[in-house]
C-alpha cells in the first residue's frame, strides 16, 4: 500500500496541503468527476461541512470520512434497487 501523498488544493482563494493516500485522491477525483466539479470545489464543499461541525477533524480525515460515507450511500441506494 502507497504512503500519503502531499497535493495543494485551493479553498476559498488560498491554498492548502492535503495528504492522502493514492487510493483517496482517486476515489475523490471520481466523486468530483460524477458532481461535474473540480476536486478543489468539492474539498472546499467537504471543508466547509467540516468547519460547520462543532468539533471539526482535520481536513485529511473529513475527506477519508466523506468518501466512505459516499460509497455507503451510493451502495445503499444500488441495494434499495
Amino acid at each position: 500500500m502507497a504512503g500519503p501523498v502531499k497535493r495543494s488544493v485551493m479553498i476559498a482563494g488560498h491554498a492548502t496541503s492535503v495528504s492522502l493516500e493514492p487510493i483517496f485522491w482517486d476515489a475523490l477525483k471520481r466523486a468530483a468527476d460524477r458532481d461535474k466539479l473540480p476536486v478543489s470545489a468539492l474539498v472546499a464543499r467537504i471543508d466547509a461541512d467540516r468547519i460547520g461541525r462543532a468539533d471539526p477533524v482535520n481536513l485529511a480525515s473529513a475527506i477519508r470520512v466523506w468518501l466512505m460515507e459516499d460509497a455507503q450511500r451510493r451502495l445503499a441506494h444500488i441495494a434499495d434497487g
